[in-house]
């Protein structure tokens, strides 16, 4: 029997609509503004206007508010690369592997 996607994640998903602004890195320099959908440790799925491509590495900010941290809002940036691509018309959603995260102060 072969298990649907939600139950192969291994870390629990929150349902937030957050914005980020994406950078894609590597040879295809671009950024992009987005939305979160869903967000785990190891992952996120942004929503974005801008075409993505699968294997692409990238890095993002967000920031989580103070109903997810039970305090101030916390801002991260975020580095990782896209695994996959769901094209919607203009949009389309990109899920994001996080690789690396750091916990950053507030904007200048």
């Amino acid at each position: 029997m072969t298990q649907s996607r939600s139950d192969r994640r291994s870390m629990r998903r929150f349902a937030l609509d957050l914005p980020v602004n994406v950078k894609r890195l590597g040879n295809a320099k671009l950024e992009a503004a987005g939305r979160t959908r869903d967000v785990s440790s190891r992952g996120v799925f942004i929503v974005v206007g801008s075409e993505m491509v699968q294997g692409a590495p990238i890095e993002f900010i967000m920031t989580l508010p103070s109903e997810i941290t039970l305090t101030d809002p916390v801002r991260v940036h975020c580095r990782g690369r896209i695994v996959r691509v769901e094209r919607n018309g203009d949009e389309q959603g990109v899920a994001v592997a996080i690789d690396h995260y750091d916990f950053v102060g507030e904007e200048s």
